[in-house]
């Protein structure tokens, strides 16, 4: 009888011990399978990895000159500072950013041109309310030039209210103001795309140097280099030789696009070496409504792509009323 158990245990334990041994010769293939899933979530994580590291292309929008004084002080206070601009606030939320020059000082004092005679000092002598930066950054401006002729009005106290104020509102500022060892570029990241931002102000010494040793410490840290110039003869629509071999400089130490600023009237534009010089954009925001040149200003709208190292770009016409605000021309 014990032999016929001994004989069924040992039976049942070599069924078993083949059962075990079959099981296990087919597991190759399962172990395969894990290493082949390892690999394909490495290959998934270098996919991803990838995606996040393309940049989407950074939309710009750049206006001429805007001047907050005066006239448009007025209309600003009696109308709403909001009002000025309204027009083309869909265009500017459509872009990520709008950069603009700010043709003179935020300041807490009171102003001088408003009600002045025209031609006289005080005419052109501004100030503008922090209510005027406080529209700019609702309406989508990341950054305004304050390397200009005007920025001066009110001496050195009124370049350091200015960028308090202008920092204040959420905005950041460039521009070669004439004050020593102040900073005079910004570089704006755009999720990842660097845009340095760098002045050109025909009216402070040492402005070439200025701007070409500004452009030698962004050089490095940055993916495009866009140069805001304030230059030129006023109300002249041509460029005039000096500011073309300027130009052409900028570009040859590696501006990317070159903004012009200044004359209050559209001038041309220029392809150099591949890289695009708008000489003067006009009038953004201004009070000049007399000649039709005045009354008309150009918005340049560039898309910075990185992946194929291009800026793309669509201009936009503008026109001045004497209502005191500024409409797209559709």
């Amino acid at each position: 009888m014990n032999k016929f158990f001994i004989t069924i245990f040992a039976l049942s334990f070599t069924g078993a011990f083949l059962a075990f041994f079959a099981f296990s010769s087919a597991q190759p293939e399962k172990v395969l399978s894990v290493s082949n899933i390892q690999h394909q979530q490495e290959k998934k994580v270098e996919v991803i990895s990838e995606v996040i590291t393309d940049k989407e292309p950074v939309q710009i929008l750049f206006g001429g000159d805007m001047m907050f004084d005066r006239y448009m002080r007025q209309t600003g206070e009696n109308k709403g500072y909001k009002y000025i601009i309204s027009d083309m606030t869909d265009l500017f939320n459509e872009v990520d950013c709008v950069v603009a020059n700010l043709e003179g000082p935020v300041t807490d004092n009171t102003s001088v041109s408003v009600g002045s005679e025209f031609g006289s000092p005080n005419n052109y002598r501004f100030t503008f309310d922090s209510a005027s930066v406080e529209m700019l950054q609702k309406n989508n401006f990341c950054a305004v030039n304050i390397g200009n002729n005007h920025i001066g009005n009110f001496g050195v106290e009124g370049v350091v209210q200015t960028k308090e104020f202008v920092r204040a509102n959420g905005v950041h500022y460039f521009g070669d103001t004439g004050i020593e060892d102040e900073q005079r570029y910004f570089i704006q990241d755009f999720d990842g795309v660097k845009i340095a931002f760098v002045n050109y102000n025909q009216f402070t010494k040492n402005a070439l140097s200025h701007t070409l040793d500004d452009m030698k410490s962004i050089k490095d840290n940055s993916d495009f280099v866009v140069v805001y110039t304030h230059w030129g003869e006023e109300y002249k629509t041509q460029s005039r030789e000096n500011e073309q071999n300027i130009a052409h400089q900028f570009i040859d130490v590696g501006a990317d696009v070159i903004i012009g600023s200044h004359p209050h009237v559209v001038q041309e534009k220029e392809v150099y070496k591949g890289k695009t010089i708008y000489y003067s954009l006009g009038n953004f925001v201004f009070d000049q409504y007399f000649s039709n040149e005045t009354k008309k200003g150009l918005l340049v709208q560039a898309t910075f792509d990185t992946d194929n190292d291009t800026i793309i770009f669509e201009e936009h016409e503008v026109k001045l009323t004497p209502s005191g605000n500024t409409l797209l021309i559709r």
